[in-house]
């Protein structure tokens, strides 16, 4: 599995793959509350684990910050749901 990237200055969380990126965004609502807005793998990398990657790295980057969690993205809802 690919390392997982925070890219903060463009508010996101990535996935080198060889056919693009695999993508976490997300949008600082105020200094201590997040919303996670959209989920992005490509075609032919679905399937394999990415996005979960993806969500974990960004829900426990957004829990250590101590930041209030909201998800409009339905994938990263379903962990929030789950925990």
């Amino acid at each position: 599995m690919n390392a997982v990237t925070h890219q903060a200055e463009s508010q996101r969380f990535i996935i080198e793959l060889p056919k693009g990126a695999a993508i976490l965004e997300y949008k600082m609502l105020t200094e201590d509350r997040v919303d996670f807005t959209h989920t992005y793998v490509p075609f032919r990398a679905r399937g394999q684990g990415h996005a979960e990657a993806l969500a974990e790295a960004g829900l426990l980057w957004a829990k250590q910050q101590g930041y209030s969690i909201q998800a409009s993205c339905w994938y990263v809802d379903k962990f929030l749901k789950d925990a």
